[in-house]
């Protein structure tokens, strides 16, 4: 059973990994701010909860599981948050000419 669950932890560690790194190529890639930063919230919220999932697991008792499942909310509030401010922000500045 101990080789299924490194397995499982394995592969989701590493596929949200590969979703940060799709959010890192979006943000270089995208030509607006808009697009960056739509690109980036939603892979990073994504690859951070695969790394959740896949500690979850290994995780030494029910309090620790609590607070990964506690950093994946809190990340995906400041996120949200965050890229509101930042979305406002870029809609209502004037294009420099």
């Amino acid at each position: 059973m101990t080789g299924f669950v490194d397995a499982f932890t394995v592969l989701a560690v590493g596929s949200g990994a590969i979703f940060f790194l799709a959010g890192t190529l979006g943000l270089l890639r995208f030509p607006d701010t808009l697009s960056r930063l739509h690109a980036l919230s939603k892979a990073d919220n994504l690859g951070l909860g695969l790394i959740v999932i896949g500690l979850l697991p290994h995780a030494t008792s029910v309090s620790a599981g609590l607070k990964l499942a506690c950093v994946w909310l809190l990340a995906q509030l400041s996120a949200a948050t965050a890229s509101q401010l930042i979305a406002g922000v870029a809609r209502n500045r004037r294009p420099r000419a």
